[in-house]
């Protein structure tokens, strides 16, 4: 785990930090592969739990979700948007084309079994000390964390901070693939840049200086 801010650690579950989860306090943020299910509870051993949320329940998110809730005996909450995907375990059936390869490739071998929603997470909601932000456009019912009193942004895959051909960091929109709508994920960027964060956290990729996001933002 790696502090990025304070009472907020990071946990990449593969390396060059290609995929994130979070530790906010005492709820785990996402929950990676179903392969990351192991790594998790290691690290997450000694760390008292009181909830798991999903961003949005896709399958390098939602991967652990079902083994992490069980193990701990923690509730699974995420947005209303995302709670049938989350209980059934059929992550990739909002992609925009749930028949192609790639979408049958994730959702054989990352997405994990579904797992009950306890609890569905609007706008204006708290998560610990944390504010649920909808960020709508890569999925439904994506989520972003906000912590106005020192400006930390958790924004899932409202962006993402990676190459995944290079592994360089570098701000870009999600992947197309995997985004139902990528007009409104702009203007989600947007609306999470106008809060004007000081550190942004992704799924994919390094902490971002709020500064580089407001950039990145302003040239959609």
């Amino acid at each position: 785990m790696r502090k990025i801010a304070e009472g907020v650690h990071q946990i990449a579950v593969t390396p060059f930090q290609t995929i994130n989860c979070y530790l906010v306090g005492d709820v785990l943020v996402d929950a990676g592969l179903r392969t990351s299910a192991r790594k998790l509870l290691r690290v997450l051993r000694d760390v008292p739990l009181s909830a798991h949320v999903l961003t949005h329940a896709h399958p390098d998110h939602q991967g652990a979700s079902h083994r992490i809730c069980a193990d701990r005996a923690i509730p699974l909450w995420c947005h209303a948007a995302e709670e049938r995907a989350a209980e059934t375990g059929q992550v990739t059936a909002a992609y925009p084309d749930p028949d192609a390869w790639m979408s049958r490739l994730q959702q054989r071998f990352m997405a994990g079994p579904g797992h009950p929603v306890a609890k569905t997470l609007a706008e204006g909601d708290s998560v610990g000390d944390f504010v649920v932000v909808t960020a709508p456009g890569h999925a439904p019912g994506q989520i972003a964390l906000w912590r106005e009193s020192d400006g930390t942004l958790i924004a899932g895959d409202a962006a993402l901070n990676i190459n995944f051909l290079t592994l360089r960091p570098g701000l870009d929109l999600p992947l197309a693939v995997a985004t139902v709508d990528m007009d409104q994920a702009r203007e989600s960027i947007r609306k999470l840049a106008a809060l004007n964060p000081a550190r942004v956290a992704f799924g994919h990729g390094p902490v971002a200086t709020g500064a580089a996001f407001k950039a990145f933002a302003a040239g959609l």
